[in-house]
């Protein structure tokens, strides 16, 4: 076992049993919150987004096309992304879920995802990665931040030789980069990842 493990059992260890089984009741919840997000998103259910964002979250993605702070601008995001869609299947594939040690209310995640989408009455296929701040509400965790980005949004004609370049978001009507693999389309690997690892 590392140190840095090793430290975090004794750290968790000395907050005795309750504490521990309550991280562990904590994360559980995150994670449903996660895998609720692509029901709601699939069901439009814009009453579900309500209860799934804290009042004053921001919603985000890296390429800048959501920019929402505030419960209304978020359901006005997604109401304009409901209006331009059809069908849609969001899959979570994994989730990394890290406390903050300094406030037991704070969390950051981690989400790969695909989802299957109709967009302009084209069949589309999204390769998707968020980065979440979850905080503890009186309603318990709400997504408190959320960023989307893509490493793909293409047809599914076009999907085989969408994946070979970095010109794969292609969501708009145009041939847009991708958002990462950024070790391969960015200067480096990201400094971010490293507050995931262990």
């Amino acid at each position: 076992m590392t140190a840095a493990r090793e430290e975090g059992k004794v750290a968790m260890s000395g907050g005795g049993l309750e504490a521990r089984l309550r991280r562990i009741e904590d994360k559980a919840d995150i994670e449903d919150l996660v895998v609720l997000y692509g029901f709601v998103m699939d069901e439009r259910d814009l009453d579900g987004v309500r209860r799934l964002f804290a009042d004053d979250a921001t919603l985000r993605s890296h390429d800048g096309v959501f920019a929402a702070a505030g419960m209304d601008q978020i359901l006005r995001t997604y109401q304009g992304r409901f209006d331009a869609l059809g069908p849609t299947n969001h899959v979570s594939h994994g989730h990394v879920v890290r406390f903050d040690d300094g406030d037991p209310d704070i969390a950051r995640g981690l989400v790969a995802g695909h989802a299957e989408v109709v967009r302009n009455d084209e069949a589309m296929l999204v390769g998707l990665r968020y980065r979440d701040v979850y905080r503890r509400t009186g309603d318990g965790w709400r997504f408190q931040d959320r960023i989307m980005s893509y490493m793909y949004y293409t047809s599914v004609r076009d999907y085989a030789e969408a994946l070979k370049g970095p010109l794969s978001v292609r969501a708009y009507g145009d041939e847009r980069p991708a958002h990462w693999p950024e070790a391969l389309y960015g200067p480096s690997v990201p400094a971010w990842l490293g507050d995931f690892l262990r």
